[in-house]
């Protein structure tokens, strides 16, 4: 992973970390966990992807989600794309022919979608 952390420059490799989390959150959220269907496609698209992070990261870091990703120099949803596809060209993660970056330009703003939208959760 380093490699591609270096060859990208631009996140630490936190980040692709991160984003690999996030992608194994979104498919269990969309495909459901069931390990009996290995080979059953559990394609995610790109603006789900991004959906899927903004829950996780909201989930692990609450109201400071925004300020993590924003250490990393993630600081809009296409970040999120760069770091999938330098995954994908280093063989970390796969992407099908009608993928693009495109699918993950403005897919929602930041600061609405990890400040304004987020919510507490009632534990009790």
């Amino acid at each position: 992973m380093q490699e591609v952390v270096t060859h990208v420059g631009l996140y630490p490799v936190e980040a692709y970390e991160f984003v690999q989390q996030g992608l194994g959150y979104t498919v269990r959220k969309i495909h459901g966990n069931n390990k009996q269907q290995e080979r059953a496609c559990r394609h995610v698209r790109g603006g789900d992807l991004c959906e899927g992070i903004r829950e996780f990261a909201l989930a692990r870091w609450g109201y400071m989600a925004p300020t993590v990703l924003g250490r990393w120099n993630i600081r809009r949803t296409l970040d999120f794309g760069r770091i999938v596809f330098a995954m994908v060209e280093s063989g970390y993660m796969q992407a099908t022919d009608e993928d693009s970056l495109d699918d993950f330009r403005d897919v929602y703003d930041f600061k609405m979608a990890f400040e304004t939208e987020y919510r507490f959760e009632k534990l009790i």
